[in-house]
């Protein structure tokens, strides 16, 4: 099985090439670049360095969600692009599954944060000794009740994702369990352990954790700040009226 693993829901952009359990291409950029400057130049150079022809993958996995609205746009628009011109299936990983697929091993719980804003985090508890657990699954919380479940639990934690060092003031405040948080090279979004994610998703479920290209769609778990405050707008006009 071949599967071509694209990342666009955080600040990296990446692109990634498993296949039959082996990570043969990885290409990752963090930097001031618009995704959309520089996903595509990226899967092209990959796809020249390991002599890929497209139309040999299985199926296209991708972040689906949450992350940057921005950053899943130019994700989902590329991965639908590329899916509908080779006619290939698309296979959504939660982003905050994928995250914690980068720690594998530990009896820690692992604990993804992704900063989301407005005081809250993009979460969700792990554990991976030998392969993904789902404690809790993604949501979008603040921190204090993410840190709240995690004492309950009693259990040493793992914290990763840019989220983290955000939130480190109050860990130290709100965390009565030991804690670590990952190395750089281990937190932030990886288009390899999404490729990795997904393979343990269809050895799962097969074709139903399939989708169309054009059926794809991300997963924000919360309505863009633009909708919001257009909503906003809306409440109060008809307040006023």
């Amino acid at each position: 099985m071949k599967i071509l693993a694209i990342e666009g829901s955080g600040p990296v952009a990446g692109c990634a090439l498993w296949e039959n359990g082996t990570l043969t291409a990885e290409y990752s950029v963090q930097y001031k670049k618009k995704h959309s400057q520089s996903l595509v130049p990226m899967l092209k150079e990959m796809q020249e360095m390991v002599d890929l022809d497209l139309s040999s993958i299985d199926f296209i996995a991708v972040t689906k969600g949450p992350g940057s609205f921005t950053g899943l746009r130019i994700g989902a628009a590329t991965v639908k692009g590329l899916g509908l011109a080779l006619e290939k299936p698309v296979l959504p990983v939660p982003t905050v599954d994928s995250l914690a697929c980068n720690l594998y091993g530990t009896d820690r719980v692992i604990c993804p944060l992704m900063d989301a804003r407005r005081q809250q985090v993009y979460t969700g508890i792990y554990e991976n000794r030998d392969g993904l657990r789902v404690l809790r699954p993604q949501c979008v919380t603040a921190f204090t009740e993410i840190a709240e479940e995690l004492n309950r639990l009693g259990r040493e934690v793992i914290f990763l994702g840019d989220g983290a060092p955000v939130n480190e003031g109050a860990m130290r405040e709100l965390m009565r369990v030991p804690y670590l948080i990952a190395p750089a090279h281990l937190s932030r979004q990886r288009a390899a352990s999404t490729a990795v994610r997904a393979a343990q998703i269809y050895a799962e479920q097969g074709e139903a954790a399939l989708v169309t290209a054009d059926d794809f769609r991300p997963e924000y778990l919360r309505i863009p700040q633009a909708e919001r405050e257009r909503g906003d707008k809306r409440n109060y006009q008809v307040f006023v009226e």
